[in-house]
């Protein structure tokens, strides 16, 4: 890859909840040739759940945090795969039709969105150049097994990517994960929902849901289950002795982000990806 610079939109969680995700990235931005510059005045996208309540103060919002990107005139990337869903549906309904609408609110903050950027995410960077990401690998992770748990929002529903992978048999995460030199196991919870979005609503269905996330990982061996997703991370990381517990089990399992996998691999120290902010302790990986 060569020097990419990248309109940065971190979202709520990588600012707060999961600093460590915002901390590995910004670790292995520049090893791969990638430039970060944090979006400013960046707002909340919705986390795909505002849109139920004002379906268009949710575009107004996302719209503008695309054009603030489009203003910097670089892609917008984010390592969030709910921001990243919620984005392209706000891009795909504002070049459907909506633009013009939206861009009536936003030209009272002297704003307008043009539909001329892309919006991508880590996973897809690194997916969309591999030999890049295999020659900067200085630490083969050839001793560590892992389960990769994608999540719903990386590649669901899978027209509001554009069909850009299949959600059924996607094939990025096993790529880049490979590219890492780390061996996957056998995980049939790989492309299942860790419940976040429904923590609330159904707690006991989603302490189930998660616990056998846990507990597939740890029947196939996994040293650790690795996200892409930071939802889906500080679900299965953040909540795990809770719901565990609830279950009635005592496996506990690491659970990492996709950059702090990749980190490992660029011969990062624990320190500087977080992994000593995670809360099922995630230091041995190393």
């Amino acid at each position: 890859m060569q020097q990419k610079d990248f309109a940065f939109f971190p979202g709520c969680v990588l600012s707060q909840a999961a600093k460590e995700s915002k901390m590995s990235l910004e670790a292995i931005a520049p090893i791969l040739g990638i430039t970060l510059h944090e979006i400013k005045g960046w707002s909340c996208c919705g986390a795909s759940q505002a849109q139920d309540v004002d379906p268009i103060a949710a575009l107004v919002a996302n719209a503008r945090n695309i054009a603030l990107a489009e203003n910097m005139n670089m892609p917008m990337l984010t390592t969030c795969s709910t921001c990243m869903l919620t984005l392209t549906r706000a891009k795909t309904a504002l070049d459907k039709g909506a633009k013009d609408r939206i861009n009536e609110y936003l030209a009272k903050g002297n704003m307008k969105y043009q539909g001329n950027n892309e919006i991508t995410s880590l996973l897809w960077i690194l997916y969309e150049n591999l030999d890049t990401l295999k020659s900067k690998v200085v630490k083969p992770l050839s001793n560590l097994k892992v389960a990769l748990f994608y999540g719903c929002h990386s590649i669901r529903p899978e027209k509001s990517y554009n069909a850009k992978e299949s959600s059924t048999n996607p094939k990025s995460f096993e790529a880049v994960v490979s590219a890492l030199g780390a061996t996957i196991v056998p995980f049939e919870k790989r492309l299942d929902c860790c419940g976040f979005h429904a923590s609330y609503p159904a707690v006991k269905s989603v302490q189930k849901m998660s616990s056998q996330i846990v507990g597939s990982a740890d029947k196939n061996g996994a040293d650790c289950v690795v996200t892409p997703c930071p939802l889906c991370q500080m679900q299965l990381d953040i909540y795990q002795e809770r719901y565990q517990d609830a279950m009635g089990s005592e496996i506990r399992k690491p659970i990492i982000h996709l950059s702090q996998l990749v980190g490992l691999a660029l011969g990062l120290s624990n320190e500087q990806l977080g992994l000593d902010l995670n809360i099922i302790d995630a230091t041995k990986l190393s």
